[in-house]
């Protein structure tokens, strides 16, 4: 599963700051944060864990779920080189927006 077809879902998203804020927390906590059936929780966390954003233990009867610090790390990564390349772009275009200035300044002299 793609980490952005993952992240798609306000739900999943959801999940995520959840886990993010309070840690570790098992399956049934997380069920109840939402107005939806523990069914259609358990396919998000699925999806998740499919896209590698939660990892899963299971200690005993219990399903618990955290988040993927790896995987988060990539999406970080990810974030900046495209923060990096736009900024690059940027930085081009003021270059040239600033030279056609200074021309259009020289031909109205």
């Amino acid at each position: 599963m793609d980490m952005f077809v993952a992240l798609a879902d306000p739900t999943r998203r959801n999940i995520l700051e959840l886990l993010a804020s309070r840690g570790e927390l098992s399956a049934t906590a997380i069920y109840e944060q939402f107005p939806v059936s523990p069914q259609a929780v358990s396919q998000h966390l699925k999806v998740l864990r499919e896209a590698n954003l939660v990892e899963m233990e299971k200690r005993a009867q219990k399903h618990l779920y955290r988040i993927n610090p790896q995987a988060l790390s990539q999406f970080e990564e990810w974030v900046n080189n495209m923060q990096r390349m736009w900024s690059e772009r940027f930085d081009a275009l003021d270059t040239v927006l600033e030279m056609e200035k200074q021309e259009k300044q020289k031909e109205g002299e």
